[in-house]
């Protein structure tokens, strides 16, 4: 069977995020999202709210599962035996990142494959961090997240 694993801070889930996923779970027949939960970062939204709305966004998914991780993601395959992850690349930076991310895990556990996923032309710029920026100062976030994370984030900034 082949399984792989998405992993990532999703702070918050974008469309270029749920496009990935989709685009996946299309051709693997066990994805499993994994929400990262690093203490040493700060996120606006804690791990179970990213992981709640990623769930809400994939519901009709049948073949795709979401959980939250906080140690190694290479620890995580190794529980769950699986041996592919997936990351998305928007452009040569990313890629420059994921690149030595991917060699890390490599060296952590050789059996680790990596597959890089360009995005879909119309995410190419969405960076959850401009995101943030543009949801702050109340901009228009359409097309760039779910309606979902839209409201999330609109509610998440009138409390601050």
């Amino acid at each position: 069977m082949m399984k792989a694993a998405f992993p990532g801070s999703f702070d918050p889930p974008t469309s270029g995020h749920i496009n990935i996923i989709k685009r996946a779970a299309s051709i693997f027949q066990e994805l499993t999202v994994v929400v990262a939960e690093n203490k040493q970062k700060k996120y606006l939204f804690s791990a179970e709210e990213r992981a709640s709305m990623i769930r809400q966004l994939v519901s009709g998914l049948g073949n795709v599962s979401v959980v939250v991780w906080d140690r190694l993601i290479v620890d995580f395959l190794k529980s769950k035996d699986i041996k592919l992850l997936v990351r998305g690349v928007r452009g040569l930076e990313d890629f420059s990142y994921e690149f030595e991310l991917s060699m890390m895990n490599k060296t952590l556990d050789p059996e680790i494959e990596t597959i890089f996923m360009t995005t879909d032309p119309e995410y190419f710029v969405i960076r959850s961090s401009s995101i943030k920026e543009l949801a702050f100062f109340n901009g228009n976030l359409r097309g760039m997240v779910p309606p979902l994370v839209a409201k999330a984030l609109k509610e998440k900034y009138s409390e601050k």
